[in-house]
């Protein structure tokens, strides 16, 4: 009986120490964490490729994001699959009268010197990647940060040693102490103001030389940590050698990585691609980065045009009798035998005769007005589309969707002026009935093709020109963001110029086509423009 007695006590004492040394490598576990912070929904996705990047370098280090008010039960579920641990924490309001409006809760990020359940925590903005392991941070001193060429730090990457006693010394003097930007950065480098003098960081340094020597109050890090993409746009590459970067920092205020358009301009954004195609389905239809609302928004982007254009060709054939077809045909057939598409059935005296007349018709002010209501309509395209298209998509299908509804707005828009230009040449045509008009009418009649080939063949040229403007960098390998908008805008010059023309051209020969074909009524009644 007392041998049993001695096994139970034994088997007991061992699981005791079992559970002991489970709970204290728990607690070693807990002791440094990776940080960051989220305001709001939009910068989920951020947050989702920092936790990937930090994972995918080997680190098992616990990763927390702090959420306000501002972020939804979904980003907050969608975060905790990902392996983040979420709390939640009140902002602090920003104590400065002037202030950026973006920089209203900057302030909260004071609040991770204030996490004393780990013992050193290394804080990353979410527009941030790493690249390679960067653990070594959690050997530098009570407090690290990289100090940018101003000669000041930036708080987008910091190493904290958490403390009730320093944070508190910071809330009595946030209301005193200056900030340069409004916002916390300038507070931090007002509080460290020694900071430029503080040694540079050796992460190469032993246990025993790092036992062996004082703990310094701060340390600077290394760009190597913070790698600021703004400082590479300068250059065209990176300051230090970019095989041993370890930290990337998209800091181009707008120009922000999961923002599809930046994928355009800024090159060092594959490298958080990269890492966002990679993200993981933790809950449905989120694998790749992707959002459920914004891609059942951009198939039904992508599908709208298509059934309009459809739609309208199938009016076309059916209110035409297949015209279009027949000026297919037509056009076929004079290419065969070398025949020209001009006018046809008048002599050359009675045709120049006749287009003087219907030019004296023209308004004045026609060919200003249509250049005047293209670039209207061009930017109010440009400007809906970019407002409808989901901003996180993938580069490609957000310059495609964006394409795609700036070419539809604009030619429904212009489109339905030159309209208007056709139906105000019949009806000016119709109060001036004269018999000069009607004999000029007569033998002024298209030979089968009007004036459509005509407005294709100059939509054609935009698009084309378009497409160039966007598409021509990334063919001659340009990847310099300064050249890159220099081409690009030189392209957009040579559009506007063309868009310019062919307005004014249009609207002219829309109106004239307007004076003939004042008998033709039932033209009038089709949906597209087109036809």
């Amino acid at each position: 009986m007392a041998r049993e007695q001695k096994a139970s006590l034994c088997v007991l004492l061992f699981s005791i120490l079992l559970l002991s040394k489970g709970s204290f490598g728990s607690e070693s576990s807990k002791e440094e964490a990776y940080v960051t912070l989220l305001y709001g929904d939009e910068f989920l996705l951020g947050v989702r490729v920092l936790g990937k990047s930090i994972r995918d370098t080997g680190s098992d280090k616990d990763m927390v994001a702090l959420v306000s008010d501002g972020v939804s039960d979904y980003s907050k579920k969608l975060l905790k699959a990902d392996g983040w641990k979420v709390e939640k924490i009140s902002l602090l309001a920003n104590p400065n009268q002037v202030h950026p409006t973006r920089f209203w809760g900057v302030y909260t990020k004071l609040k991770i010197f204030n996490m004393t359940d780990y013992k050193k925590v290394v804080y990353l903005d979410a527009d941030t990647i790493v690249v390679k392991n960067i653990d070594d941070l959690f050997k530098c001193s009570k407090f690290c940060a990289n100090l940018k060429h101003s000669e000041r730090l930036n708080s987008g990457v910091m190493v904290v040693e958490p403390s009730q006693a320093l944070f508190d010394d910071m809330m009595r003097k946030v209301k005193t102490l200056s900030s340069y930007t409004g916002g916390d950065q300038g507070f931090l480098n007002s509080y460290y103001s020694d900071f430029p003098n503080a040694r540079v960081f050796d992460p190469s340094l032993t246990p025993e030389a790092l036992k062996a020597r004082a703990v310094p109050d701060m340390e600077r890090l290394s760009t190597l940590y913070n790698a600021d993409v703004g400082l590479y746009m300068l250059a065209n590459k990176w300051m230090v050698d970019d095989s041993k970067l370890h930290v990337i920092h998209y800091t181009l205020g707008p120009l922000k990585p999961w923002d599809w358009w930046t994928a355009w301009l800024v090159k060092p954004v594959d490298a958080w691609h990269s890492i966002r195609v990679t993200l993981e389905e933790t809950l449905p239809g989120t694998g790749g980065g992707k959002n459920q609302k914004d891609e059942l928004v951009v198939k039904l982007l992508f599908m709208l045009p298509l059934c309009a254009l459809l739609f309208c060709i199938y009016r076309s054939i059916q209110g035409r009798e297949g015209s279009l077809c027949n000026q297919i045909r037509y056009i076929y057939y004079k290419i065969r035998s070398n025949g020209t598409l001009g006018y046809s059935g008048v002599s050359t005296f009675s045709t120049l005769n006749s287009s003087y007349q219907l030019q004296s018709k023209v308004p004045q002010h026609l060919g200003a007005v249509s250049v005047v209501v293209c670039f209207t309509a061009l930017l109010i395209s440009v400007g809906v589309s970019f407002l409808i298209v989901p901003r996180q998509i993938m580069p490609w299908t957000g310059l495609i969707l964006v394409y795609e509804w700036t070419f539809t707005i604009f030619f429904l828009l212009f489109g339905c002026f030159l309209l208007l230009v056709h139906q105000h040449g019949k009806k000016i045509a119709i109060q001036t009935e004269s018999s000069s008009l009607d004999d000029s009418g007569k033998g002024h009649q298209r030979g089968g093709v009007p004036c459509d080939v005509t407005t294709l063949y100059y939509g054609l040229v935009m698009v084309f020109l378009a497409i160039a403007a966007v598409s021509l960098p990334y063919i001659l390998g340009i990847t310099a963001l300064f050249l890159r908008l220099g081409l690009m805008v030189g392209v957009a010059i040579v559009l506007a110029a063309f868009m310019t023309y062919a307005s004014e051209h249009l609207a002219i020969r829309w109106f004239l086509k307007g004076l003939e074909d004042r008998r033709e009524t039932s033209r009038s009644k089709s949906i597209c423009f087109l036809c």
